[in-house]
């Protein structure tokens, strides 16, 4: 049962790692990758000055950060609420409404915002009636403000998808801590704190592992959707700033050199999260 797996991964994860190699030559579409030139670092040194690149680096860090504070929480207090209401339609009702967003691809979600913020969309149409504002205007078109956008829309996208590995979590408690803390008086607030909570701490440290692993790892899809040449200096990301330059320009040498640096990088962060977790989980690596 684990060998399509395992052939999966050779093929579409190992084999490709000899490609790395064009990272330090200077590879173009009527070269192959063992008759192009060697340029060592070159391609790396040329990352290194150019403005663009640390541009998106910038907005990928931004955008990562705003994520991780919203997107992290947000499902651990929505598994929460919804463990702690009873089994019922109502229960059922929000799990599927949660979850819904997870299912629809970034094209859909991106029409319905990018009609939904329009100058004569749902979100203006709000504000005007609530008298925030006096007249519409195209929010996305606003840079300013796309960082915002690209955080809480990817939140409200995967949020209810969170939910899954801390309710399967909670589903495991054994119902007795419960019993017991409500004979000694503990209330509905105190349960959670002291028994729900430490409860899942394990699969809390695994997710902020791979969460902070992946800062560098914006959404292409995303990001292709709702960028456009009003917002792009705030919108371009390292995915789809390596994209441009690799498939859009042609130019194989660079993304593949941009994207080993942010492999590498990723790496580091995801040892450096696995020892921060290791400190506060009781010295036990995940």
């Amino acid at each position: 049962m684990v060998l399509p797996g395992i052939l999966f991964m050779i093929i579409f994860s190992y084999i490709p790692i000899y490609g790395l190699s064009i990272a330090f030559k200077n590879y173009t579409v009527v070269s192959t990758m063992r008759s192009a030139a060697w340029v060592g670092f070159e391609n790396f040194e040329i990352i290194l000055k150019d403005r663009y690149f640390w541009g998106s680096v910038t907005n990928t860090l931004a955008i990562s950060f705003l994520k991780l504070l919203f997107g992290f929480v947000t499902p651990i207090l929505l598994a929460v609420m919804i463990y702690e209401i009873k089994d019922g339609p109502f229960k059922r009702i929000v799990q599927t409404i949660s979850y819904l967003p997870h299912f629809l691809s970034w094209i859909v979600l991106g029409g319905m915002l990018i009609s939904w913020m329009s100058t004569n969309g749902m979100f203006n149409q709000i504000l005007m009636g609530l008298g925030i504002i006096k007249e519409g205007k195209n929010i996305l078109l606003d840079a300013d403000k796309y960082w915002w956008i690209a955080s809480l829309s990817d939140v409200w996208k995967e949020a209810g998808w969170g939910t899954i590995l801390y309710l399967a979590t909670m589903a495991g408690i054994d119902p007795t801590y419960y019993e017991a803390a409500r004979i000694d008086g503990a209330s509905r607030f105190r349960q959670i704190i002291s028994i729900t909570i430490p409860l899942i701490k394990t699969i809390i440290c695994l997710n902020f592992i791979l969460t902070i692993s992946g800062l560098l790892n914006s959404n292409l899809d995303q990001t292709l959707v709702l960028m456009n040449t009003q917002n792009q200096e705030t919108a371009e990301v390292i995915n789809s700033y390596v994209y441009r330059m690799g498939l859009a320009q042609g130019d194989f040498s660079y993304a593949t050199a941009a994207g080993l640096g942010v492999s590498i990088v990723s790496v580091v962060l995801l040892v450096l999260a696995n020892l921060l977790t290791k400190k506060l989980n009781d010295r036990s690596v995940l």
